[in-house]
């Protein structure tokens, strides 16, 4: 028999979508140890932000934004001393065939927003031909059709690059220059330069700019001034920072975190 109010009645549960409501307190910095689930999650960020962490990558997760993480896959979640509060959706890998194959960020439509204010109140056993049904097949719409955002930097699999890149995770504003990076992880320069663009696609350089362009963007959704985001990564002015962020998310950081005022329950 399933019981409702345990976290394995989401996994078994026999509908292809369902929902529950999560708070962490701003302590401890890892949330979520990791773990995996049998089916795909939509991890939703209401309040605070979030990074997800898996063997392959990590991804940040700012307010009005999802996190797409397929079954089986391994990961955890920090929030580095935020209050965060998220809707986890768990779906049946076949619950559309137009669903992520790997991890994501997406944004969240305000159609999708007001569905999910919605499927709060919906039970877990709802009726999947009558109204409830059509809402939650309305959210796999959403998510089908949701663009991605990119908020993601891929992990090396060798130890040494792993210990460069985790280092750099707990401290993105780290000004250390290559030559000090290459002596924390007991490697050479060149080495360091040749084996992680092999290892992750990109160089070590672009790797660093975007986790500090994911850093900036965790600071600003906790209201940090934009100059002080600007000169404590290193960008050589507020504007500087402003049109860099601008090219890669396509908005001013300003319009980027729009509030929602609406209840999410």
């Amino acid at each position: 028999m399933i019981r409702p109010n345990t976290f394995e009645a989401y996994q078994v549960i026999p509908r292809p979508v369902s929902m529950i409501v999560v708070e962490h307190d701003p302590e401890p910095s890892l949330i979520v140890p990791s773990h995996s689930h049998p089916r795909a999650q939509l991890a939703y960020a209401v309040k605070g932000t979030f990074t997800l962490h898996t063997p392959t990558g990590a991804w940040l997760v700012p307010p009005n934004r999802a996190v797409w993480v397929p079954g089986g896959v391994v990961h955890e979640m920090h929030a580095r001393g935020q209050a965060v509060s998220n809707r986890s959706l768990y779906i049946q890998a076949d619950a559309s065939p137009n669903l992520p194959t790997e991890c994501c960020v997406i944004e969240v439509s305000p159609l999708m927003r007001q569905l999910v204010i919605d499927a709060i109140g919906i039970p877990l056993l709802y009726d999947e031909a009558g109204r409830d049904g059509r809402v939650m097949r309305l959210i796999l719409d959403e998510i089908c059709a949701a663009p991605k955002v990119p908020l993601h930097v891929p992990m090396p699999q060798d130890p040494r690059l792993l210990r460069i890149c985790r280092a750099l995770l707990d401290d993105p504003g780290n000004d250390g220059d290559l030559e000090y990076w290459a002596r924390h992880g007991a490697l050479g320069r060149r080495t360091l330069t040749r084996l992680f663009r092999d290892e992750t696609g990109i160089t070590f350089t672009m790797w660093r700019q975007q986790l500090r362009l994911m850093e900036a963007l965790r600071r600003l959704a906790m209201d940090t001034p934009v100059t002080t985001v600007a000169m404590d990564l290193g960008y050589e002015s507020p504007s500087a920072f402003t049109a860099r962020f601008r090219r890669v998310m396509g908005k001013t950081p300003k319009h980027y975190l729009g509030r929602c005022d609406s209840d999410m329950g």
